[in-house]
């Protein structure tokens, strides 16, 4: 089999193929509107651990719980009144709870990598609750990417990363929102914003009023929520941030107006939503030996901006040090 043979359309046949391959243990890369998850039956012990194997993903790191519905996520985790509340503005969407986990929920311990919390997402891209409904169950799901690297917004990027250490991949085309979950804690008296993503802190604050950023974790402190390890999102060369033009050896990542021809923009009308969906397959296609390092433009730290400059942070981090 080649890295690329395992590519399907999503079309009926083949998410019917997909779920039988949950149902039966296998691990299937397939979109939502973030990025490509990893999925297995987030139940199976053996399936889950196929996706820390298959990702060489550390183990302390907890992965995403993806299920249909509010009613859905009530059989796993501890559903209080502003998880409620945040799924009545936001799901189906880009936000992920993590909240305390039922006794009861039958969920491998492995999603939680040793905490008693979960966390939980109903996504919106209509090819993934297809899946999830034919599936019938939850479906633990990562990024669809080699733990570390670039995460990935088209079915080829998964291919590339991971060949066939996925059973399937379901090519639902590109991801239109391009970066991962916002991920909020709902488990202390007070909620705290644990990873920036589409879902901005002011909307969260508009619900909810007064949200703790905690997307840094203490020196020493185990994850609480996926995408908080500092090596994160990191393309093969060094990153550097806020540059107004590239030097010797560098190539430009840029943004807004007064880009210099011939430079990919991520997006030429400065608008973040743009910007956000383009980055991750930017990183991708600048990523090459024949460039020293990636130098990238400024980005408003505001709204999905914060969520953009954290991946690029990150990304720049992994090279630091």
């Amino acid at each position: 089999m080649t890295e690329a043979a395992n590519i399907l359309p999503a079309n009926d046949e083949n998410l019917s193929a997909a779920a039988t391959r949950l149902k039966s243990g296998g691990l299937v890369a397939f979109p939502t509107e973030t990025v490509y998850g990893l999925g297995a039956d987030a139940r199976d012990d053996r399936a889950v651990a196929r996706i820390f194997e298959a990702k060489n993903r550390p183990s302390f790191n907890p992965l995403i719980v993806h299920v249909l519905d509010l009613p859905s996520a009530a059989q796993y985790g501890e559903m209080d009144a502003r998880a409620q509340q945040l799924a009545a503005a936001f799901w189906p969407g880009p936000l992920s709870f993590v909240v305390p986990r039922r006794a009861d929920s039958g969920l491998s311990l492995l999603v939680s990598a040793g905490l008693d919390t979960v966390a939980l997402r109903a996504p919106a891209h209509p090819l993934a609750r297809n899946l999830l409904t034919r599936f019938g169950g939850p479906i633990a799901a990562p990024s669809a990417n080699t733990a570390g690297e670039v995460s990935p917004t088209l079915a080829s990027h998964v291919a590339q990363s991971l060949g066939t250490n996925v059973d399937l991949i379901l090519d639902g085309g590109a991801c239109a929102v391009g970066l991962e979950s916002t991920v909020i804690d709902l488990c202390g008296d007070r909620p705290a914003l644990l990873r920036h993503g589409a879902v901005t802190l002011e909307q969260l604050q508009d619900v909810l009023g007064v949200v703790d950023d905690a997307t840094r974790p203490a020196d020493g402190q185990a994850p609480r929520s996926p995408g908080q390890i500092a090596r994160h999102y990191a393309p093969s060369i060094p990153v550097r941030l806020n540059a107004s033009d590239a030097v010797a050896g560098e190539v430009l990542l840029g943004f807004g107006s007064g880009v210099p021809e011939g430079v990919q923009n991520l997006s030429p009308s400065g608008d973040l939503t743009e910007a956000a969906a383009n980055l991750f397959a930017a990183l991708r296609a600048l990523d090459s030996p024949e460039h020293r390092a990636i130098a990238v433009m400024p980005i408003p730290e505001t709204g999905l901006g914060r969520a953009i400059n954290d991946r690029l942070r990150r990304a720049a981090e992994a090279h630091n040090g």
